[in-house]
């Protein structure tokens, strides 16, 4: 019987972290729109631009090379994070986790000589 109550309140922790997890944030929010100033005018709906008053539409078209090369730099950063891991449990993992390691940063490389020959990694 010692076992089903140790078990039924494991339980019982990770559904009152759900609930503060789900309530907190709605609390948050429902206090913030309570609470906040609420004095709508034109001037607050313009575009601000470093203080200047805006000469054109704030929409305007960038070149589609500025994303692809935010978009690289987040995989390549996130992608680097799983080698922290790998590092630290090295001693236990054994020569297996190496080679499967030096695939994993092969194919890396390999993605990032892809898209230096397709010129993304050029910025101008």
């Amino acid at each position: 019987m010692g076992q089903l109550h140790i078990y039924q309140n494991n339980y019982l922790i990770v559904f009152v972290f759900l609930c503060l997890g789900i309530l907190l944030p709605v609390i948050a929010l429902f206090l913030g729109r309570l609470l906040r100033p609420y004095k709508p005018t034109d001037m607050k709906y313009t575009t601000y631009e470093s203080g200047i008053d805006p000469f054109q539409d704030s929409r305007v078209q960038f070149n589609v090379r500025y994303y692809l090369f935010g978009l690289m730099f987040v995989i390549f950063d996130v992608e680097t994070v799983f080698l922290y891991p790998w590092a630290v449990a090295y001693d236990e993992l054994g020569l297996f986790a190496l080679i499967e390691m030096l695939f994993f940063v092969v194919i890396l490389m390999l993605g990032l000589i892809y898209a230096w020959k397709k010129k993304v990694l050029k910025w101008n």
